[in-house]
């Protein structure tokens, strides 16, 4: 699609319409409007955001006060694979600057940038909160965990090839806008499938299995040496304490 050109026509608002009719206060539509002008457009424009502004009752200000806040939303168009690496602290630690070195030399560009055929867009990513599978990558906002350089480039030539590729913890990697149809809250039919969570998370609960821990009844949480409170114990400290003295009456 042309940068001039628009996919926001009368479909796209009625779409916009009915996610913002899904919310009693229609303004917590915004974020979900919002990645389904991504889903359309690739990226956000200005005809996007003046459509959810006119549809919420904001302004154009408003709108882009949020979806500048928010990283996942672009001003720049994605490619059809959207690439994270993860270069915070553990990742980091783990790996995560070589990683992207090698995929910045691979693709040819750096963070902020998208291949010239489209194909790829990269981002430097802080913290993706799964620091138990550092180093991590994302495409498209699915996890690829434990990661290597030479993990990574073989990723690359298997999504560039339209080879099949999993998430690690998630689907079958689809094309961005797809992507961001479904953080639209769009049904993809995928809730599914895939592992939710994997080994490294799981080891807490895994552990205590094994050792026969368990929770604490809800109804046995207070011990015998715990003393109930009654509601006139819980008064009288306070009543003392506002309680003045009183004055001695003057002579």
């Amino acid at each position: 699609m042309a940068e001039s050109e628009s996919a926001i026509d009368k479909q796209a608002v009625a779409q916009l319409r009915a996610i913002a009719d899904r919310y009693p206060q229609q303004r917590s539509a915004l974020l979900p409007m919002l990645h389904f002008v991504q889903s359309l457009e690739g990226r956000l424009t200005a005809q996007g955001i003046e459509a959810c502004a006119q549809i919420l009752g904001l302004t154009a200000a408003q709108v882009s006060g949020v979806a500048t806040f928010y990283t996942m939303f672009r001003r720049r168009r994605a490619g059809t694979y959207h690439i994270g690496v993860c270069t915070t602290a553990l990742c980091a630690v783990m790996g995560g600057d070589e990683i992207l070195g090698r995929v910045e030399r691979k693709l040819g560009i750096k963070p902020e940038e998208t291949t010239p055929d489209g194909l790829f867009s990269l981002e430097e990513i802080e913290c993706n909160a799964a620091c138990d599978f550092a180093p991590i990558m994302m495409v498209n906002w699915e996890f690829m965990d434990d990661m290597t350089p030479d993990k990574a480039e073989k990723l690359l030539d298997d999504l560039a090839a339209g080879r099949k590729v999993n998430s690690t913890r998630g689907p079958q990697i689809r094309s961005w806008q797809d992507t961001e149809r479904t953080l639209a809250g769009l049904d993809d039919g995928l809730a599914d499938e895939g592992p939710s969570a994997g080994p490294a998370s799981l080891r807490g609960v895994d552990i205590a299995r094994e050792q026969g821990w368990t929770a604490r009844p809800a109804a046995s949480a207070a011990t015998a040496t715990d003393e109930p409170v009654t509601s006139a114990k819980a008064a009288k400290p306070a009543a003392e304490k506002t309680t003045a003295p009183a004055k001695k009456e003057a002579k």
